[in-house]
Formats: C-alpha cells, sequence, structure tokens
C-alpha cells in the first residue's frame, strides 16, 4: 500500500484517532447512517463531545485547514494507514474496529485526477493478485443536479412509501438518496422505476463523467455504470465508484470513494477540489484467504545463536548486538535451554542460519555455520560472519 501510493506521488498523513464530534456532523451529515447509528461518541473530562475516527476524509480535511497547508500551493495528495471504529453488528468482514487504506487528492477537479485515483486503487488490487473484481461507478452530479434530482425522487418515493422499509421510510425526507443504494429487498423493489440521476445532469456534470469513463477506457479498466450508486455519506458530488469482490457473499464491498469538491469549504477552509478513496484492509485480507493467494512471508532471523555455557552467552549476546548494527537480524537462546530444544526454536523461527558456540568456539575464532534449509555446515571465523550474513538482509 505504501509503495503504491508512494509511486502516484502521494505523501502519508496521522490524525488522531479521536475528533470532535462535530466535524463528522458537519461532513459525513447529520442525517446519515454513520452518524445516527456508528459513530463510537462519548464526553471528555472538559465536558466536550468526542468521536472514535468512524472515517478517514473528514480528520484529513481538518488537519489540512488546521495547518494551513493550502499555503504549499499547488495539488496535495495524502495517503493514511489507521484503524477507524464503527458500531455496528459485527458480520464477516466487519469489525468494530477495522483498519483503511485511503487517499485524499486535494486541488484538482479535472476528470484526469478522478481517473488517476480510480486507477490506484484497481493497481493496488492488482499488485495484490485479486481476481473478480467489479469496478462500479456513478455521477451525482453538482449540487444543482442533486436538488432537482432529489424533489423528483421524493415525489416518487412517497407513491411507493408502504414498500419501503423502516429505515428507508426515516430517510425519506432527510436523505432520499441514500434508499437507493439500499440492500433492503422490498427497497429494491420499489426503487426499480426510480427516476435516474443522470437524467438530471447539467452539461457540467455530463461532460466531466463522459470524460472519466473515456479515461478508463483508455486505461483497460473495467467498469459498470451504475445509477444507483450512491454511497453512504453526505459530502459526495460528481463521481462516486465502488469496487467489490464476489469472494465476500452479501458484503462485498472492499473499497470505494469519490467526489467531495465543497467540503474543504464547508469546514471553514478553502474552496479547493477533492477526490479520494478508502479501502478495508481487513476485506481486503479476506479476498486474499478465500482466493488463496499468496500472503508475505513473516520476517525470520538471518542466524540463531546457540550458546553453550555463561561464558559463550555473554559473547554471543555481543556478537549479536554487533550484527544487529550491520542491519542483520539475529536472535539467539537467552534461556540456556538444551542443545535439541534450542534447535527446535530455531527451526520454528525459520532461521536461514544457526551458530553453535562454546568455549572451543571461543578459543578457535571459528563457529560451525549451519544452513538450516540444506543441513550445509561450514565453518566460518567468527569476524567473517558479517560479510556473509550481509547477503540476507
Amino acid at each position: 500500500m505504501r509503495a503504491t501510493a508512494h509511486s502516484y506521488g502521494y505523501r502519508e498523513v496521522r490524525t488522531p484517532m479521536f475528533e470532535r464530534t462535530e466535524l463528522f456532523i458537519r461532513s459525513i451529515g447529520e442525517h446519515t447512517d454513520v452518524v445516527n447509528k456508528e459513530m463510537y461518541t462519548f464526553t471528555d473530562k472538559g465536558n466536550r463531545s468526542l468521536t472514535l475516527r468512524p472515517e478517514g476524509t473528514a480528520p484529513v480535511m481538518r488537519a489540512f485547514i488546521e495547518h494551513q497547508l493550502q499555503q504549499e500551493g499547488g495539488d496535495h495528495r495524502f495517503f493514511y494507514i489507521a484503524p477507524m471504529f464503527r458500531y455496528e453488528r459485527s458480520q464477516a468482514g466487519r469489525y468494530r474496529q477495522h483498519h483503511q487504506f485511503g487517499v485524499e487528492a486535494i486541488g484538482c477537479a479535472t476528470p484526469e485526477q478522478d481517473a488517476e485515483v480510480i486507477d490506484m486503487l484497481y493497481t493496488l488490487y492488482s499488485r495484490l493478485q485479486l481476481q473478480g473484481l467489479e469496478v462500479s461507478i456513478n455521477t451525482l452530479g453538482t449540487a444543482e443536479c442533486r436538488e432537482r434530482f432529489r424533489t423528483v425522487l421524493i415525489d416518487y418515493l412517497r407513491g411507493h412509501q408502504q414498500q419501503l422499509s423502516e429505515d428507508s421510510r426515516r430517510r425519506l425526507e432527510a436523505n432520499p438518496c441514500r434508499i437507493l443504494d439500499s440492500k433492503d429487498p422490498g427497497d429494491r423493489a420499489a426503487i426499480a422505476a426510480a427516476p435516474s440521476i443522470h437524467d438530471f445532469l447539467n452539461a457540467e456534470a455530463r461532460d466531466h463523467f463522459e470524460q472519466l469513463l473515456s479515461l478508463l477506457d483508455s486505461l483497460k479498466i473495467p467498469y459498470k455504470v451504475t445509477p444507483l450508486l450512491m454511497r453512504g455519506l453526505d459530502y459526495y458530488n460528481k463521481t462516486v465508484f465502488e469496487v467489490a469482490s464476489g469472494s465476500l457473499g452479501a458484503q462485498d464491498s472492499i473499497g470505494g470513494g469519490g467526489r467531495y469538491d465543497g467540503l474543504l469549504k464547508a469546514l471553514g477552509g478553502s474552496d479547493l477540489p477533492s477526490i479520494g478513496f478508502g479501502t478495508g484492509i481487513e476485506r481486503i485480507l479476506q479476498v486474499m484467504l478465500a482466493q488463496q493467494l499468496p500472503l508475505p512471508t513473516p520476517p525470520r532471523p538471518t542466524l540463531y545463536l546457540i550458546p553453550l555455557g555463561a561464558k559463550a552467552k555473554q559473547q554471543a549476546f555481543l556478537l549479536m548486538q554487533a550484527l544487529r548494527r550491520k542491519a542483520i537480524a539475529v536472535q539467539m537462546d537467552l534461556t540456556g535451554r538444551k542443545l535439541g530444544k534450542a534447535m527446535q526454536q530455531a527451526s520454528q523461527l525459520r532461521a536461514h542460519y544457526v551458530a553453535v558456540i562454546g568455549d572451543r568456539e571461543l578459543d578457535s575464532g571459528l563457529v560451525e555455520l549451519k544452513q538450516m534449509e540444506t543441513a550445509e555446515v561450514q565453518s566460518v571465523s567468527i569476524d567473517a560472519l558479517e560479510i556473509l550474513l550481509s547477503s540476507h538482509r
């Protein structure tokens, strides 16, 4: 994730795990499920309302404003890898504390910026070898487009109110667009013939979306236009997108995002356009496990030292620290266990080499270095260990 972000010119940002509750109400939206149902909110000793971070965009925007980063000029690209907190029913791939990789690109309003962000997410998944991904994309138009669409949508949904779920009836007046991507079967039936946001796009929004689709075609990113895709947060406008995997069942989304051009200004900052995405790390791991994809091998010591006796233990400890200072991964048996048990420990750690050090080795300055995978043994001077082991760093 970091390598992909760096290759696209993004730098890492870290924000606190909690923020003032007002930040999320103003950015995410007072009538969203995140604010109404899913936030961990508490009052601190100063009688301030604080909330554990449910998503990454608003904190990054707050930090951007607070530290006046717009004064640096140009475009701004940030990424984060951080825990998020949602109070929701625990289920496969959904944890009350989960982890996200996300990016925020601030300062550019062009379709090329949208395409780059989508390409970055798709490239990450490709590098991880994820298979069977489905990219859904939509446009929510400008604020003017959405307001005209919202009026017509409310009129339509009022005529189908009896079919709607309790949650959707609650959303009807406050957040009707959120009903469109409901998974409830009754809601799906009610919205089957609902008006489309695409019928309300102005020339600006339509041209932006068409250019974006053309760019995705040129990048050979497969996608489907999904007019009902709305995403769950109020700050989105124009481009929204989502990536799903068939390996996850009903809760199949592994990442998504969109454009939120007015968010920075709404939070008291400069009027700069912005777009980003977030992807759940646990969701990615679930897909990799389901598809039996290779996971990174755990780190392993280059050398495992087994000292025999108090004097050898002291010298092995000094040798271990000297090699570590040369960036060579070394561990040793500190417990004085029997040789067989110590060798078993070295095997469990998957050490590349093992060296037993006793009085004979200290007197001669030579150790028998055993290559664990081949069982090959060679006699090496203690002073030459660094040179031999450097190739395994």
